[in-house]
């Protein structure tokens, strides 16, 4: 049995090992990008300008730039060292001191920012998918933010409809279910290990559920393959751009919604 601490420090060994060609295929290749313009969207359409904000899981600082390029105050977090230099270095890039910066901070350690508070809290691409126990991180977010503060997340889900089909067709059993585990499953990342947690939307806003009203959620990647299936998106294209079509058009429907490679979901904090 591998205890939460070593999950931790493996998955931070994972990102700091990544962290030099994270901003290429392994983390910010087309598809990835058309997830984080989706997010983007969610982001400047929920907070004012001028918003102060905190980024859980910054990893090279791609999010807090565009934030901070547009009027946002933001405080980039993640529990890789590497990763947060490379937002440092993206941030002084862009000449962003006055409106970002960067702190090595584990979404498991929130409570180490007691004092602060934040108008809005977001997560992209799946950081809280690591983390050992979301009750006591969603706990933790709503302690930040103010009243009637936002929390907006991009998760990782249980049920891919690419990947199952994927992985049945080439007789792969195990691999196409992997999501469905109820405990972190060992993810490989450049020769790491990335420790993943999987879930439903319903079963992910169910930890939030005494801290956070729910608002809006939708699919991300239901009908199209998820990012790291970019071969299989370059070979059947036109499949591949329905799938797009039909993703912007039916991802926030009820039922399939609740699938896709990932999913976009929007809290309110309680009064």
């Amino acid at each position: 049995m591998v205890s939460d601490d070593v999950r931790l420090r493996e998955t931070r060994r994972a990102f700091d090992r990544a962290a030099a060609g994270y901003d290429g295929p392994a983390g910010n290749n087309v598809l990835i990008q058309q997830m984080r313009a989706q997010m983007w969207r969610a982001l400047t359409a929920t907070f004012p300008h001028g918003a102060r904000l905190l980024d859980l899981g910054c990893g090279t600082g791609i999010d807090a730039a565009y934030l901070a390029a547009r009027g946002y105050s933001v405080l980039a977090t993640d529990w890789s060292p590497a990763m947060v230099e490379r937002t440092r270095a993206r941030i002084a890039e862009k000449g962003l001191e006055q409106r970002a910066s960067a702190r090595v901070l584990g979404i498991q350690d929130l409570h180490q920012l007691g004092g602060e508070e934040f108008d809005g809290l977001y997560s992209d691409l799946g950081p809280l998918n690591c983390v050992p126990d979301l009750r006591v991180t969603a706990r933790a977010c709503a302690a930040l933010l103010r009243p009637g503060g936002r929390l907006v997340v991009s998760v990782i889900g249980r049920i891919c409809p690419w990947e199952i089909a994927y992985y049945l067709a080439h007789a792969r059993w195990e691999r196409a279910f992997l999501r469905w585990s109820s405990a972190a499953v060992p993810v490989p990342l450049g020769g790491e290990t990335v420790w993943t947690r999987y879930y439903t939307p319903r079963q992910f806003y169910g930890a939030f559920a005494e801290e956070f009203a729910l608002s809006h959620y939708r699919a991300l990647r239901l009908c199209a393959p998820p990012p790291y299936m970019l071969g299989a998106y370059r070979r059947l294209r036109t499949v591949c751009a329905l799938g797009d079509w039909l993703d912007n058009r039916a991802g926030a429907l009820p039922i399939l919604r609740d699938a896709g490679d990932h999913f976009l979901m929007i809290m309110t904090k309680r009064a």
